[in-house]
């Protein structure tokens, strides 16, 4: 068989001498261009999907899309209300109220008359027009010294000292309360160490040194430890479905992946030289899990075989988008109303009290797909062997392995269909590691692998307080006091046992 490569192919006088050497030789290098040509056409086919990806309709993110217009129009997913814009009745505002008891009160007297200027001084007032102004007090550090009493037992002469609070270690320190501001701005709003500095001078007149910052996160990271320990265990044996996602981080100029597992209650990160079995193995949560998990379909989360799956459906209806516009594959947009409508049918029947959907309607639903499925298939048949075998998977189209997928898949993709408690995607997840990639825009990554473990802990620890409604500065708070914050359903597990 030919070996032909692209940067030789036949001359005229190759192509005369296959000629002239007979049939068997034509076919040879007929074979021989064909294979050429298939490699052009899957590079072209790789090219052009390359350029015609964006957020709406590939996992690329929305920075990535930069200022050009989309073509064609996007595809919204949305389907009309029938409620008119702005607020709706019975919707409760967020417009500034009035204090019923103000902080202080001035008044501001009528002296004369405006139209006469006789005097009013004296003149007792009929009344009041109240306005009020919502401000801050002026800040500034408060200075506590603490002093321990120092005494000489009058009867055997032992010198004795009263203790210090815990936490009051040093002759000249922070408190917790400075401490925790300087970590919110530096781990919560991805603040530089610098800036972080010029804030705290800006508020109260006082800059702690980069080194005072970063002790206090890793002291942060310390206090919080046995919470994440307890989220951990958490998302090991709950019952409410798991949402599973990676993505990368540069730390020390390499890459390194962040792993996210968490509910709408809790969130555990973790930062991992790799992405796949390694990783997951040392986070240690799919290893013991036998729950239901939900993430984008990535392989090495299918090598648990106590778990069960539920595949994110935002990334299948973007991945249908593409089939639909670069494709023109008329299934795929008939595939996207099917799924929204089965999520609708499935969010009309929670907010009805049901515990299912109907056998009759799940019977239809199943049915349509299969078939668009089958429409899809037709529209797709495999690729042919190339000339020449090759070792590993063979190369596919994009929308032929999305359809592989789809069809393979099935019961995970349609989870949220069968049991109401599996979402319809793993926004949830993706949400949660939203912060580490605006931590990376900001900083650009992280110098070491303890700067970047600091990060995922703390960020774990800040994400299950306000998943649970607490403030994030007093969470942070109470962790630097020795107090971290657990969510009630943890509360055992951060009991000491016995």
């Amino acid at each position: 068989m030919c070996t032909m490569k692209m940067d030789h192919l036949p001359t005229q006088q190759d192509i005369h001498a296959a000629y002239s050497q007979g049939e068997e030789a034509v076919i040879e290098l007929v074979n021989g261009l064909l294979a050429v040509i298939q490699t052009l056409a899957l590079r072209v086919q790789a090219l052009e999907e390359k350029t015609a990806k964006n957020s709406r309709n590939s996992s690329k993110p929305p920075s990535s899309d930069g200022l050009k217009k989309p073509a064609p129009r996007p595809r919204s997913l949305r389907k009309k209300s029938g409620k008119k814009s702005g607020g709706q009745s019975g919707h409760k505002g967020r417009t500034l109220k009035a204090a019923a008891e103000p902080n202080h009160t001035v008044i501001h007297s009528v002296e004369q008359c405006a139209h006469c200027q006789a005097a009013l001084d004296q003149v007792p007032a009929q009344g009041y027009e109240k306005r009020q102004v919502f401000d801050l007090p002026p800040v500034r550090v408060e200075v506590t010294e603490h002093q321990a009493e120092i005494k000489s037992c009058p009867v055997c002469g032992e010198v004795n000292k009263a203790e210090f609070p815990a936490g009051v270690t040093e002759a000249v320190q922070y408190g917790a309360r400075i401490k925790a501001q300087a970590v919110y701005f530096n781990q919560n709003h991805h603040i530089p160490l610098e800036r972080t500095q010029e804030i705290l001078q800006d508020l109260y007149g006082q800059s702690p040194s980069e080194a005072t910052i970063i002790a206090a996160s890793r002291e942060t990271e310390q206090q919080v430890s046995p919470v994440n320990e307890a989220v951990k265990t958490h998302l090991i044996n709950t019952e409410a479905p798991v949402h599973l996602d990676e993505s990368g981080l540069r730390v020390e100029a390499k890459l390194f992946w962040v792993h996210v597992a968490s509910t709408d209650q809790v969130t555990f990160l973790q930062a991992h030289r790799r992405r796949g079995r390694q990783a997951l193995d040392e986070m240690g949560i799919l290893p013991q899990r036998k729950g239901r998990v939900v993430h984008d379909g990535y392989s090495s989360y299918r090598q648990y075989p106590d778990v069960q799956h539920a595949l994110c459906n935002a990334h299948h209806l973007r991945e249908l988008i593409f089939a639909e516009e670069q494709d023109a594959q008329a299934w795929a947009g008939e595939l996207i109303d099917l799924l929204v409508e089965i999520k609708g049918e499935t969010e009309t029947a929670k907010q009805q009290g049901q515990a299912a959907l109907s056998s009759p309607q799940l019977a239809q639903f199943e049915t349509r797909y299969d078939e668009l499925i089958a429409q899809g298939l037709q529209a797709n048949p495999a690729s042919p062997d190339p000339p020449t075998p090759r070792r590993g998977r063979k190369k596919q189209s994009k929308t032929k392995n999305l359809l592989d997928r789809l069809q393979t898949h099935k019961q995970d993709v349609l989870a949220f269909m069968y049991d109401f408690k599996v979402p319809f995607d793993n926004n949830l997840a993706e949400r949660d590691l939203r912060m580490v990639k605006l931590k990376q825009k900001v900083s650009g990554g992280f110098r070491t692998q303890d700067g970047a473990q600091t990060f995922c802990r703390i960020r774990s620890y800040i994400s299950t307080a306000r998943k649970n409604g607490q403030r994030v500065l007093d969470a942070l708070e109470e962790a630097l006091n020795g107090n971290p914050f657990y969510p009630p359903f943890l509360q055992p597990l951060a009991l000491p046992s016995g």
